[in-house]
């Protein structure tokens, strides 16, 4: 943890500027997070655009539009771990004159741009449905049978790959979540494939496939929102921002709290900036490091930049936005 800080007057006033930045790991512990989930992603890719052809493969030869639908979220995933893959590459990209908070928001648009595509394609499969339940068309159900239960076996091993790294990149945990929707999905083809089998009811496949796409709407939007969220520099979920204030505000010498900022750059790093006024007889510093430990020990600001306004508190003053 380092700690800086700079005093001069303003407007009559002294004021102390303190940046505090603060990790809960050191730069071995995120290289060695970064490179175990590009491994992840890279053989989560893998075996996802072996299911991929398999499916696709299989739907046209078998005439399954659950088996197609269950490939159009297998290429949302090839596309989804190859961006991921790529920015989780870039993303420990050190900053730099041009990215001063460096690259870590690549993986937030590959996030979003997952989501986007999952929707594009529940959206084409529920088109393709309505078709096939006003007119249904032959499906052999026994090969489609087979090419989901592959598909099931190998999504679970997706999933177990990706399963580490999940909570530590949004990028990781987008993949996870379409790898753990296709596997739900192989078994929404496996059950179908055995109700088409013994009833002969050829609408079973368009029914599952509409049923597979829209499963997977709401975690999709949830996807979305938190990537949303991330791209406004909204206050990071599980965040409250007035019991942050009032965390400052009943800290030691502080008597107001104003222009309070929390956001973060990516899913694990969350910044903070607030200016702060102190009683006279306090000592700045001080209290500029007490509230930066309270912020990164408490709520996980790792990065806080302080200001301290040396000047007396006058009455009524109190903590606000």
């Amino acid at each position: 943890m380092t700690d800086a800080a700079h005093h001069h007057a303003h407007h009559g006033h002294d004021h102390d500027h303190g940046h505090h930045h603060g990790h809960d790991h050191g730069h071995g512990h995120h290289d060695h997070t970064a490179g175990a989930s590009e491994r992840a992603l890279k053989i989560a890719l893998c075996l996802s655009g072996l299911v991929l052809v398999v499916e696709l493969i299989g739907a046209f030869t078998f005439n399954s539009l659950a088996l197609l639908s269950d490939a159009a979220h297998m290429m949302t995933d090839v596309a989804a771990l190859a961006i991921a893959l790529m920015a989780v590459r870039i993303g420990t990209k050190a900053a730099d004159d041009r990215r001063t908070f460096g690259y870590k928001r690549l993986e937030i648009l590959a996030a979003a741009f997952n989501a986007l595509l999952l929707f594009a394609a529940a959206i084409y499969v529920t088109v393709e449905a309505v078709g096939r339940l006003r007119h249904p068309e032959p499906v052999a159900a026994f090969g489609m049978l087979g090419v989901a239960a592959i598909g099931l076996v190998v999504n679970l091993v997706a999933m177990r790959v990706l399963m580490g790294g999940r909570g530590e990149s949004m990028a990781v945990k987008g993949a996870y979540l379409e790898v753990w929707a296709d596997a739900i999905g192989s078994v929404g083809v496996i059950i179908a494939a055995i109700l088409i089998r013994v009833t002969g009811q050829l609408w079973i496949d368009p029914l599952v496939a509409v049923a597979i796409s829209l499963w997977i709407v709401p975690r999709t939007w949830s996807l979305l929102s938190d990537t949303v969220n991330v791209l406004l520099e909204g206050v990071p979920k599980g965040l409250d921002l007035a019991e942050i204030r009032r965390a400052i505000g009943a800290a030691e010498g502080v008597c107001d709290v104003h222009d309070l900022h929390v956001w973060s750059m990516s899913t694990k790093d969350i910044n903070g900036s607030v200016h702060i006024a102190i009683l006279e007889e306090t000592d700045g510093e001080q209290v500029r490091i007490a509230v930066a430990q309270l912020l990164e020990e408490r709520f996980g600001i790792g990065h806080a930049t302080i200001q301290v306004e040396r000047e007396a508190c006058v009455a009524g003053a109190g903590v606000h936005a």
